[in-house]
């Protein structure tokens, strides 16, 4: 019988570098699709523009995903996906500090027929929908900016954002950072109570990321009366911003394993996007 081969830090050190220069070299392939430019006295609100503003954005997208909810590091130090080169990146940069404090990844149904959500979800109805449609994804604040500055800052880019392009309608996966079979339905429960879509607006988990007892478990809340006023809790501000704005879940949540999480399809028609939400995000604050 031959030897296991002993996988030695040297490999690995190669491994690494190698990822890294196939990184750098995606990165230079990148072009913008749509330029946004926003500037406050102390913020500036834009669309990334070369490697190096979205080399900055990814390390973000790192350091929240990877190191901070995950508590794990990967072989390329950063946070970059197949969907990467085909959208555009919102960046958040606080010019004081000179560093991207937030992030949003926008893929357009004017440029790509190809979506993140559909790893996860089967979305033929939305994708079918008369109107552009637009996905957000990787959405991301720095740790220092979670006192609701660095959303409200994501959300005047994206205003700005969707207006230029001309969208219908806003979609993606909202995350729940749980993978507790018992939160997500009873989150699934409160937001099937308020929340849910029209059916015919309904998307559906995909087998790999399904979650096969959540019928049984509110079956059981249905039964011992479990009420879910204080699940509201629980759920993101994100996610809660975009209910708040009118949005709907399009259905049953899907689980991801990789990043830890179950994700909730969100849709948001602008034609319904509710006046004083518009009101607040029109302009930029200081």
């Amino acid at each position: 019988m031959l030897p296991k081969k002993v996988i030695s830090l040297k490999d690995t050190v190669t491994t690494s570098n190698v990822l890294k220069k196939a990184f750098r070299w995606k990165l230079r392939q990148f072009k913008p699709k749509v330029h946004l430019y926003i500037e406050s006295s102390r913020f500036l609100i834009k669309t990334v523009e070369n490697s190096s503003e979205l080399e900055k954005a990814l390390n973000l997208r790192y350091e929240v995903f990877y190191r901070e909810t995950l508590n794990k590091e990967n072989f390329s130090g950063t946070d970059i996906d197949k969907f990467d080169q085909f959208c555009d990146h919102l960046i958040i940069l606080d010019k004081k500090q000179n560093i991207v404090v937030g992030t949003y990844r926008f893929i357009s149904s004017t440029f790509s027929d190809k979506f993140y959500s559909e790893t996860e979800f089967s979305m033929d109805q939305i994708k079918s929908a008369p109107g552009i449609k637009l996905e957000l994804g990787r959405a991301c604040v720095h740790k220092d900016y979670r006192n609701g500055t660095g959303i409200a800052l994501l959300w005047k880019g994206l205003s700005e954002y969707f207006k230029k392009i001309n969208a219908k309608y806003l979609f993606g996966c909202s995350s729940i950072g749980t993978t507790n079979i018992v939160e997500i339905s009873l989150i699934y429960k409160y937001i099937k109570e308020l929340y849910l879509s029209p059916e015919d607006f309904r998307v559906y988990p995909n087998e790999k990321h399904r979650i096969k007892e959540l019928d049984y478990y509110l079956s059981a809340f249905d039964k011992f009366g479990i009420r879910t006023e204080s699940i509201e809790d629980f759920i993101p501000p994100l996610l809660k911003s975009y209910l708040k704005a009118g949005s709907v879940i399009c259905g049953e949540p899907a689980l991801d394993k990789k990043f830890k999480c179950a994700d909730f399809f969100t849709v948001l028609d602008l034609d319904l996007i509710t006046k004083s939400f518009e009101k607040k995000y029109k302009a930029p604050n200081d």
